[in-house]
């Protein structure tokens, strides 16, 4: 078993260590130290990274570890390092060093969530049920089934208020028994002969093997981003320290940017995004009115034009500089206004098809557009009076629909 020496100082990021074990598989080299400073992936933490040197090398001539994990079998650590270390052999003497501004990170990111997960409990009695530490941020996941935006500002207000009091964070060791008795907030449901506590003065006591600080002033602050309801609950997304810093900085530009092109104060950007918004419905629908217009015009139009079949008239008709909304508009209004077959196409950005026919015509036009898709290779469908497909091209599309209106004439 490695002796994991960040269960005792957090900010220890260099030591020696005897190399117990080395494996080779699938190109990575997994190297067991008898003692260990890295942290492995755990809990919702993520792994350090950092370097393994031989005595008197510097990094350059050393063995980047990528990657560290955990055989929960026998409790070893697993260095997981780049290349083939061939000169990493069981019984050598190596110096290990961490990654200082991943673990700084990392350490306000866990401290962090401890803070904010004894505030969502003491404040409302949302437990926390999972977390999870990602790259660019955290997330907690809460047993409630709703958070609203009151409560969010309240818990964030008073978890960086445990972080401005600068309180003492300080790692304790009990039996499970004692640490019940001394209140702990969650007891691991895994058996363990004696837990590592983090206590955060007076304000928290919780289990967990991570890495923290040493007071909550080294959090820096807790910024909370967004919520969305999940199965297990509410998850709550946020940020600490420098990553909170970074992100804010990162929003800040952002509103910056967007409030010059509306030519406004950063604090109206919401109120100008949904005047935008409402200029465009307003716009769309009186395009929609326009185009409706048009389209019953070029239907009374092609009606007219259109050959006559006995009990209806065909219309085959293709329109390379339109869309689909536009050819689906006229092929309503040909086959309400007239007894009609309406075989039309378009190009535009998405070459496609519509195949309509006034209700009670014997015609089956999801028929015509199944057999017609198949042979393009593409997909559509529809009911025995109105479908609609896509075609790979406009030249496609022109052949199919007069293909198309070979086989209606049949």
């Amino acid at each position: 078993m490695t002796e994991r020496l960040y269960y005792i100082d957090s900010f220890l990021t260099e030591f020696e260590a005897r190399v117990v074990a080395v494996s080779r598989e699938a190109g990575d080299t997994a190297v067991i130290l008898d003692r260990s400073a890295f942290y492995p992936t755990s809990g919702g933490q993520v792994f350090d990274t950092g370097w393994l040197n031989m005595p008197g090398t510097s990094d350059l001539q050393g063995f980047r570890v990528k990657d560290v994990a955990e055989n929960e079998q026998t409790g070893d650590v697993l260095h997981i390092v780049e290349g083939g270390a061939e000169d990493l052999q069981p019984g050598a003497v190596v110096r290990g060093t961490i990654d200082t501004d991943r673990r700084r990170d990392h350490m306000q990111q866990h401290s962090g969530q401890h803070v904010l997960s004894a505030a969502f409990e003491k404040l409302y009695g949302f437990a926390t049920v999972s977390f999870h530490m990602g790259d660019e941020s955290c997330t907690i996941d809460l047993a409630s089934d709703a958070i609203s935006a009151e409560q969010l500002e309240s818990v964030e207000k008073l978890a960086n208020q445990v972080i401005a009091d600068d309180r003492p964070v300080e790692i304790r060791f009990a039996t499970p028994d004692e640490a019940r008795a001394m209140g702990v907030r969650k007891v691991p449901a895994t058996e363990r002969d004696r837990l590592r506590l983090i206590d955060i003065g007076d304000f928290d006591l919780n289990a967990c093997g991570g890495t923290h600080v040493r007071s909550t002033g080294q959090i820096g602050a807790i910024l909370l981003r967004k919520t969305e309801k999940v199965k297990q609950g509410v998850r709550v997304e946020f940020v600490c320290g420098l990553r909170a810093v970074r992100t804010a900085r990162r929003d800040f530009e952002t509103l910056t940017e967007t409030a010059a092109v509306f030519s406004t104060h950063i604090w109206e950007v919401p109120q100008q995004v949904r005047k935008s918004l409402d200029e465009i419905k307003s716009a769309q629908k009186a395009q929609h009115h326009l185009l409706e217009e048009v389209a019953g015009l070029q239907a009374e139009h092609l009606l007219q034009a259109a050959q006559n079949r006995g009990a209806y008239k065909l219309v085959v008709q293709f329109f390379p500089d339109r869309d689909l909304t536009y050819i689906k508009m006229l092929a309503q209004k040909l086959t309400r206004n007239g007894t009609a077959i309406a075989l039309l196409g378009c190009g535009g950005p998405q070459p496609s098809l519509v195949f309509g026919q006034t209700a009670g015509l014997g015609n089956d036009m999801g028929a015509l557009m199944k057999q017609t898709v198949q042979q393009l290779g593409t997909r559509g469908g529809g009911n025995r009076d109105m479908a609609q497909g896509g075609a790979p091209d406009q030249t496609s599309a022109e052949q199919a629909l007069l293909q198309a209106a070979a086989a209606a004439l049949r």
